[in-house]
């Protein structure tokens, strides 16, 4: 009987279902961004480009994706996205506080109505005691304002920029889904 029990057990952690792929969160968060016709914009420093990259994989994105910056040094930060020197000085560039200016900027920056960024520690190395490896920032900046989501992964360096992709994608898609539900009578 315990065997069985065991065996239940496992059929059940072999059902459940997968995480989406960052395609198949890219497909969602197009068919939001082109049924309400908004454009949305990348700011990347960890994933180093694997959002747009993601977004474009994507046939059809250019009716809604107008573009990204990978913005992986602190100058370009400051320079490119306009984030406040002293948010990176007073928070760090792995802050809640950075994401968000970099979400704005990029919204600015390329003038549309959505920006997502992300910012972190992929690793190996370059994590601290206050900063580990895999801490990570997400945040979406629209016409009504921002949200920002704090992620620890466990991974290594490519499972943490991956799973950084699609926690801005699932940000994004869920940011304009709450939006778009809010905008109707």
């Amino acid at each position: 009987m315990a065997h069985q029990a065991g065996r239940e057990a496992q059929d059940a952690r072999l059902s459940t279902p997968a995480e989406p792929s960052l395609e198949e969160l890219a497909l969602r968060l197009q068919q939001v961004a082109l049924a309400r016709g908004i454009g949305v914009a990348t700011a990347e420093s960890c994933t180093g480009g694997l959002v747009g990259h993601a977004i474009t994989m994507v046939a059809g994105s250019s009716g809604y994706y107008r573009g990204g910056i990978v913005a992986y040094s602190d100058e370009v930060k400051v320079t490119v996205l306009h984030v406040p020197p002293a948010a990176i000085e007073r928070h760090g560039a792995v802050s809640a506080q950075v994401a968000v200016a970099m979400a704005e900027g990029v919204r600015g920056l390329v003038g549309c109505d959505y920006g997502v960024a992300v910012t972190g520690v992929a690793g190996p190395d370059g994590g601290s005691d206050a900063k580990p490896v895999g801490l990570t920032y997400v945040a979406a900046a629209g016409p009504d304002g921002h949200e920002v989501r704090r992620h620890s992964w466990d991974g290594d360096r490519s499972g943490n920029k991956e799973r950084s992709a699609a926690a801005a994608l699932e940000l994004l898609c869920e940011v304009l889904t709450v939006d778009a539900a809010g905008a109707q009578p």
